[in-house]
């Protein structure tokens, strides 16, 4: 298989540090985190604006790649299923999907609502959620 490469193009800021009492979706506790990004990517932030909705693409690094079967949301009691019926973080490629509201907007940092991603996660992109004013 052809191996690729991804470049992080900032990090997260969150409270969040510990894995194992971190909110699994944003609706259960998730904090208001920053997105950071590296000083190159400022013109990419153009246009994103304060009140809208995105679509956060994170490298989860402290994932397990060889994980393939999961009890869903680590309920020992219900039966394994395959990572790619989940939203679990361990998985073969970790890539985290968030939607986020961004709040505000400061140079090459970005503060969202309600992001359940860790302390100092790589951030791999962010795109629209469509339908919104684009």
């Amino acid at each position: 298989m052809t191996a690729y490469t991804l470049r992080p193009i900032g990090h997260v800021e969150s409270a969040l540090t510990d894995r194992a009492a971190a909110p699994r979706q944003p609706d259960e506790g998730a904090p208001d985190a920053w997105l950071v990004f590296d000083d190159r990517y400022a013109p990419a932030l153009k246009g994103l604006t304060a009140g809208t909705d995105v679509l956060l693409l994170t490298w989860l690094d402290r994932a397990d790649r060889d994980t393939l079967t999961v009890h869903p949301r680590g309920d020992a009691t219900r039966p394994r299923a395959g990572v790619f019926a989940t939203r679990a973080p361990d998985r073969p490629n970790p890539i985290g999907l968030h939607v986020v509201h961004v709040l505000a907007i400061a140079d090459t940092r970005v503060h969202v609502r309600n992001l359940e991603a860790l302390d100092a996660t790589p951030i791999l992109d962010v795109k629209p959620v469509l339908g919104q004013d684009r």
